[in-house]
């Protein structure tokens, strides 16, 4: 039993202790970053308007409906949650008609403005997640040699489905709308997915032969002249001096090899001139053992094949080089895009959270021990 306090007016104050229990739709769209409001609405189904009548004590005008009381709930025995902020505290009287009786009914509805603290999510859902997603970035980082890319973007996806599973738990199970941070994960996961296929079309560029694919002109003027300049892509190039050996050398060899075939050229027309002089002697292919041209004509030749088949393989390691840094290229403009990406995928859905435009101060931190109708709104 809770005493009436009697004034010497006529007004009585009882205020009994009651713990009332309401539930209200959650709105989990913006989710970690949301604002909830929940009203309760007190009001007589057993008398009308006419019989009783319901006053909000911080009323000035109680015979006016719907005026709006900002500080319609009285917050001096408040405690502060670990989870959620009081924003706002508000009442409204309400005389509403209904459709079975022509007397109106009578309300107060109060109506809680919450909004949730965001660093448990920030830092055990939000941050994490940023790190998985910009190790997207460091995929396109990594030499298409190490064998690690394909790895390194399957093991980020399986993280971010695990965080999914996190999310599922936490949120409330609803199918109307996608939380925010699932919006962030669901692009994140898109940008990996992406990531994965760039990285294979990447490793099989890397792996191009010259035996089996032939680079156009338009492939060597985009990717080995155009985007490497756009990109402050510099490719690497041999020292001035060694340059010059290498290029005095290859002089070198390619001056021995036309005295090679000059020699072996004079040496045939010699044979070809003593076989017609001298009746009965045998061909070039039937010379004697110890005939020393012989052996210089087929030495010779021998080293003409040589010259020719390293020749060919000096071209193929530079057309597989050519592919090589194509891959490099392309991983390279994957490398910006994915960055570029992820930023404006980040700021774009975290800009939509209404907790970051919102300035108001929660009411716990100037509400304790104020006078009740007084406080600042």
């Amino acid at each position: 039993m809770t005493k009436a306090t009697i004034h010497h007016t006529g007004l009585i104050i009882w205020e009994p202790p009651v713990i009332y229990k309401s539930a209200c739709i959650i709105d989990v769209e913006y989710f970690p970053f949301d604002i909830q409001s929940c009203k309760m609405k007190f009001g007589s189904w057993t008398y009308d308007g006419n019989e009783i009548d319901l006053v909000h004590i911080c009323s000035e005008n109680q015979d006016i409906a719907g005026v709006l009381l900002t500080n319609g709930i009285n917050f001096a025995d408040f405690y502060s949650n670990v989870e959620w902020d009081v924003l706002s505290g508000t009442a409204i009287k309400n005389f509403k008609t209904y459709p079975c009786c022509p007397e109106p009914y009578i309300d107060v509805t109060f109506e809680i403005t919450m909004k949730r603290k965001t660093l448990f999510h920030t830092v055990n859902l939000i941050m994490p997640c940023v790190a998985i997603s910009f190790l997207t970035v460091i995929v396109f980082y990594l030499p298409s040699d190490s064998g690690e890319k394909i790895t390194l973007s399957i093991s980020i996806l399986l993280s971010l489905t695990v965080f999914f599973l996190l999310l599922a738990e936490i949120i409330p199970p609803t199918s109307l709308v996608i939380p925010l941070l699932g919006k962030y994960l669901l692009f994140t996961m898109t940008a990996v997915t992406l990531s994965i296929l760039a990285t294979i079309i990447t490793i099989r560029i890397h792996f191009h032969s010259p035996s089996t694919h032939k680079m156009s002109t338009s492939v060597k003027y985009i990717f080995l002249d155009l985007l490497p300049k756009l990109m402050f892509m510099e490719r690497p190039k041999l020292e001035s001096n060694m340059t010059t050996e290498h290029n005095t050398n290859y002089a070198n060899q390619n001056t021995e090899m036309d005295n090679i075939r000059t020699r072996l050229l004079v040496l045939e027309e010699e044979k070809s001139c003593e076989g017609s002089a001298e009746s009965g002697v045998e061909t070039d292919a039937s010379l004697p053992p110890q005939d020393l041209d012989y052996y210089k004509i087929i030495g010779l030749r021998n080293l003409d094949r040589i010259v020719d088949h390293m020749k060919r393989q000096d071209e193929e390691l530079s057309i597989r080089e050519d592919w090589k840094y194509v891959a490099m290229v392309i991983d390279r403009m994957f490398l910006i895009i994915f960055t570029v990406a992820s930023l404006i995928g980040f700021f774009g859905v975290i800009a939509q959270a209404p907790t970051l435009y919102d300035t108001r101060i929660p009411v716990s931190e100037f509400l304790y021990n104020r006078s009740y109708c007084a406080y600042p709104t």
